[in-house]
């Protein structure tokens, strides 16, 4: 059973569907900015497909944090949250620790960073993998292949 979610993006529920048992769903990546150009650049640098993989990957994008929540509480597939550090009134930081310690089996998380020195912030938050403004595709896609294996 596919569920249609937002932007006409198709993913199966979090929790599954005993239908579905056995079925090879493509991931879903969950990108949170407030910044259009930001959830835009991370689009563009993931592509249709991460390197090295043979299956498409879904994008859904999200410019609040209430819009992201209200998502995961529809109990809407994600198997990797990206989110952006700088992102205004809630950030990415203190959204990943909220998301910790919520979700139960929380996805992984990547936090996209402006200044170097906020790393240990970003580890604090629970994020399994940080990255710095600009965004590098090479870097975003190795980062995500790697968190989605």
């Amino acid at each position: 059973m596919e569920v249609n979610v937002y932007d006409s993006v198709v993913a199966a529920p979090v929790y599954g569907d005993p239908a579905l048992q056995g079925a090879t769903l493509p991931p879903v990546i969950v990108v949170y900015s407030d910044d259009q150009s930001v959830r835009a650049a991370i689009s563009a640098a993931l592509g249709k497909k991460l390197p090295g993989e043979t299956q498409e990957h879904k994008v859904v994008e999200f410019a609040t944090a209430d819009a992201l929540r209200l998502y995961l509480s529809e109990k809407r597939a994600a198997n990797l949250f990206i989110l952006d550090g700088e992102a205004v009134p809630e950030g990415g930081m203190g959204l990943a620790h909220a998301l910790k310690d919520e979700v139960i089996d929380c996805p992984p998380i990547m936090v996209i960073i402006a200044r170097p020195q906020d790393s240990w912030l970003a580890t604090w938050s629970g994020a399994e993998a940080v990255i710095s403004h600009p965004i590098d595709p090479f870097t975003l896609g190795s980062k995500v292949a790697g968190l989605l294996k």
